[in-house]
């Protein structure tokens, strides 16, 4: 599918949020304030957390405003100490991490955090009663130990080398968190943490408002009142941030390039490991025939997306790991190739019908394909899957839905996904790959099941020989070329647009989580003024 074609289907199919769109477009600067207080920001995200509870997931990458980790990133992403005085002392040939902690440091509500908030986090992560779906993450974690207050050691099963990277999570007080049910306790809508804000409301589907924490250990931050406006519709999120409603917002390419003549305010590009792709589940007699699954992998035309969706903004994706990345594996781009697609279809007993949808022994090659409603990047991406998907034959039917009612069907629909994170490709790989985390929730959520990528998945996290773990990942990822468990179509870039009102500001590279951890409010505890 060309850039041009991409274009002409979407502006069919968008049309009235186009007009819409572009009657807000008319007035950049229409209803702007000017004399908002410089001690208060409000940003517009796109995704709302299910829990704030760290013991659930919640801040699992960093950033997580209301709590700390043991160690965070800085804007390169290398690891900085945090609730910790020094990074780790590793011993015992990588099995042995030993953190002293920062003396000193208070929850919010006043109480000491010590050693026993951090066995108590990690014990209750790790208990098969807590509802984490990352908790897969630390399967290298044996034991947590309490030297003294201000001393925790953890030993490690094997050596696992991205383990200190796992110690950004955030911890909870035991004082608080111990004392309730850690599923369901108010704790996980009300919590208390050691971070830069206090949570002070928050309105399901509407907005997360926070209070700067006076007694936060790194310094009181400038911006006093952070409100982090939920607005799932990219359309009217540009929309409030053209009124002057948002002093920022996350948008897609299309939406971020209508501010590009706005002298007020400016827009800031992320490098992501964020990518979109279609689920394939196996148990779909469709997409669990695997020359279908080579010849999606084939037909669609990535580069048409990253230039007629993107508008440059990200690079083709052939699997979770970017091509820019060290862990690439070189030689394992695929090449839009429609005519070897065919050729595998036909050579599989995929027929062409009359109305040009293949069929085989009486089983239409035909699949629903669901997205997020109200994501453009998503949307768009399912109708340019779908059109390159019927040149080869094969009808991808796009229907869009709220979470709650995409997740019931998992099992056999195709879903419009997104994932990534920048910090380990065992992050990105393991829970989204391993046969043993097929159908568990939003993990494996084609259901894929390869002994070969199993084995390599569990051989690349069990050593921190960068070279074993080097050739375990090239291995996945020649595997998935010849076995795809998902059609990846693109990394994104993320973009944003914020207020000149602040200064100096910065992004990360960037996970596909982008809403409180992300974007230019990473580090919103140090923004200052502009004035």
């Amino acid at each position: 599918m060309t850039s041009r074609s991409i274009r002409r289907a979407v502006a069919t199919a968008l049309a009235a949020t186009t007009a819409l769109t572009a009657a807000a477009c008319a007035a950049p600067n229409e209803g702007r304030g000017s004399s908002k207080p410089t001690d208060s920001a409000v940003v517009g995200i796109a995704y709302e957390p299910e829990t704030l509870s760290p013991l659930l997931g919640y801040g699992k990458d960093g950033n997580s405003k209301i709590f700390d980790g043991l160690l965070t990133h800085d804007a390169g992403m290398h690891l900085k100490p945090a609730l910790a005085a020094a990074l780790p002392k590793v011993t015992d040939g990588g099995t042995t991490y030993t953190y002293t902690l920062r003396p000193g440091v208070t929850f919010s509500d006043g109480k000491p955090f010590t050693a026993d908030d951090v066995v108590f986090t990690y014990d209750t992560i790790l208990d098969e009663k807590t509802n984490n779906a990352s908790k897969a993450e630390l399967d290298a974690l044996d034991t947590v130990e309490k030297k003294d207050d201000r001393t925790v050691v953890f030993h490690l099963k094997y050596p696992y080398a991205p383990f200190a990277e796992r110690t950004v999570l955030p911890i909870a007080p035991r004082h608080l968190a111990g004392r309730q049910d850690v599923n369901t306790g108010p704790f996980t809508t009300h919590p208390v943490g050691t971070g830069p804000y206090v949570l002070t409301n928050w309105s399901k589907g509407e907005k997360l408002t926070f209070t700067a924490n006076p007694h936060y250990w790194g310094g009181t931050p400038k911006v006093k009142h952070l409100t982090m406006a939920i607005i799932k519709d990219d359309d009217i999120r540009a929309t409030r941030l053209r009124s002057g409603d948002l002093d920022g917002a996350i948008l897609p390419p299309e939406l971020a390039a209508t501010f590009k003549t706005d002298k007020n305010r400016t827009t800031l590009a992320a490098r992501t490991f964020d990518y979109r792709n279609v689920t394939l589940p196996s148990a779909n007699p469709v997409t669990g025939d695997r020359a279908v699954r080579r010849a999606l992998d084939l037909a669609v035309d990535r580069q048409a997306m990253v230039d007629g969706i993107l508008s440059g903004a990200g690079k083709p994706a052939y699997g979770p790991v970017p091509t820019d990345s060290p862990w690439f594996a070189k030689g394992t781009e695929r090449p839009h190739d429609l005519g070897k697609a065919q050729r595998l279809l036909d050579d599989a007993g995929w027929k062409k019908g009359p109305d040009g949808i293949r069929a085989k022994n009486g089983q239409r090659a035909s699949f629903t394909l669901w997205y997020l409603s109200g994501d453009k990047l998503r949307q768009e991406h399912a109708l340019a899957f779908a059109s390159d998907a019927k040149k080869a034959g094969i009808e991808a039917k796009v229907e869009s839905g709220t979470w709650e009612a995409i997740e019931p069907n998992m099992k056999q629909d195709a879903v419009l996904a997104g994932g990534g994170s920048p910090a380990d490709p065992d992050f990105d790989q393991y829970l989204l790959l391993h046969s043993s985390l097929a159908g568990d929730g939003f993990n494996n959520m084609s259901r894929y099941a390869n002994k070969t990528v199993d084995d390599q998945l569990v051989t690349a996290r069990r050593t921190d020989d960068h070279t074993a773990r080097k050739a375990a990942y090239d291995t996945i990822q020649r595997e998935l070329a010849e076995d795809p468990a998902y059609t990846f179509l693109t990394h994104v870039d993320h973009l944003y647009v914020v207020d000149n009102r602040w200064k100096d500001l910065t992004t990360q590279v960037e996970p596909h989580d982008h809403g409180l951890a992300s974007g230019p409010w990473w580090n919103a505890e140090d923004w200052q003024p502009a004035k």
